[in-house]
């Protein structure tokens, strides 16, 4: 089968052509992402209303290059799988609206995909992890711990109380003066920096509960950064080094207790999977941290190349595609957007939840 995969719940415009074969390979034959750095930039963050707007601009170019790039036609594509939420209702609202037009106007059927579910599926794109798996989701706005059990099946061991760690990452650059995106920006800061310059305590360190929180690690970070005002270059990169180290750390504690938890829970598998997902498992020194993890654990780490870390429409095709492949129904054409939409439709939301639904 062959899919097409569209994503816009954030300010990435994407579209892909995936292909699944028979016996569950997978291949991206395209993968076209426009981000929208250049709309955002000026507002140190991701503007809503403008993303909504650019993704109309694009999206219709953008498919047609995936198109392109992968020589088939709308008539080559066996479904259409589209990102439904969680994510900016704006933009949402936008791809789903597409995505429904080429599904009536194709005949093809819809598959309404939790981009969520896209990044938890995406070792088995590229990895061909097999179930069941850990999977730690870590992205501008989710940082959840995952038990992937199967296509449709998933326990959310944990997730954050407050700030998801893209957030703080972000956060922290607009802080700096890094510009956005914020992530590579302190990563690259951090390069030329001293961590052992300053100090900050790893949120959650040897807190019983299996939570994040970076909150509190953004707040110290803005304390000092304000002690030391004006910044030099030099105090910017140490900070950048100290923050990376403290997120590391924390990382490292929470995963551990993680694995030993998984471990529990599966103890006949001999080698499970640790899968990192997610913008933010580009990050070097996170990446090194849950390898170190995993190596320690008797686990093996797996995290998808750099290009599908972030927002990509391969991971929603691939989602798809798995759906299709176990009979899973298509979505009618009336199917909505969802802002909120939990991976985990069973554990409770941290914080309650508003009328739209438990957060994500």
């Amino acid at each position: 089968m062959i899919f097409l995969g569209i994503e816009t719940s954030c300010d990435e415009t994407a579209a892909s052509i995936v292909r699944r074969t028979d016996d569950g390979h997978g291949s991206v034959l395209s993968n076209v992402v426009h981000a929208q750095i250049a709309e955002h930039t000026p507002f140190g963050g991701v503007v809503p209303e403008i993303a909504a707007r650019a993704h109309v601009e694009r999206l219709d170019g953008v498919v047609a290059r995936a198109l392109a790039d992968a020589a088939v036609t709308l008539s080559d594509i066996d479904g259409i799988a589209v990102t439904a939420g969680p994510g900016l209702i704006g933009g949402l609202v936008v791809g789903l609206m597409h995505a429904k037009a080429l599904a009536l106007a194709t005949g093809r059927p819809l598959f309404a995909v939790n981009h969520l579910e896209g990044h938890a599926l995406t070792a088995r794109l590229t990895d061909g992890v097999a179930f069941p798996y850990l999977l730690l989701l870590v992205s501008g706005g989710h940082s959840q711990i995952v038990a992937v059990e199967g296509v449709g099946r998933y326990r959310r061991l944990a997730t954050t109380i407050d700030d998801a760690l893209g957030e703080a990452f972000d956060k922290t650059a607009k802080l700096l003066g890094l510009g956005f995106p914020g992530g590579p920006a302190v990563e690259r800061a951090a390069k030329a920096g001293d961590a052992a310059r300053f100090r900050f305590p790893p949120p959650m360190m040897g807190d019983a509960r299996l939570a994040f929180s970076f909150s509190g690690l953004k707040t110290a970070l803005r304390q000092k950064a304000e002690a030391l005002a004006p910044l030099s270059d030099q105090d910017v990169a140490d900070l950048c080094a100290a923050f990376q180290t403290a997120v590391s750390a924390s990382v490292a504690d929470r995963m551990s207790r993680a694995v030993d938890l998984f471990r529990g829970q599966h103890p006949d598998i001999q080698r499970p999977a640790l899968v990192a997902a997610g913008g933010v498992a580009a990050n070097g020194v996170v990446r090194s941290a849950l390898q170190t993890i995993a190596g320690d654990h008797g686990f093996h780490f797996v995290a998808p190349p750099l290009a599908l870390c972030g927002d990509n429409g391969a991971m929603i095709a691939w989602a798809g595609l798995e759906r299709a492949a176990l009979g899973f129904p298509s979505c009618a054409l009336d199917v909505a957007p969802r802002a909120r939409w939990p991976l985990d439709d069973v554990s409770a939301p941290v914080f309650g939840a508003g009328k739209k639904g438990a957060k994500a």
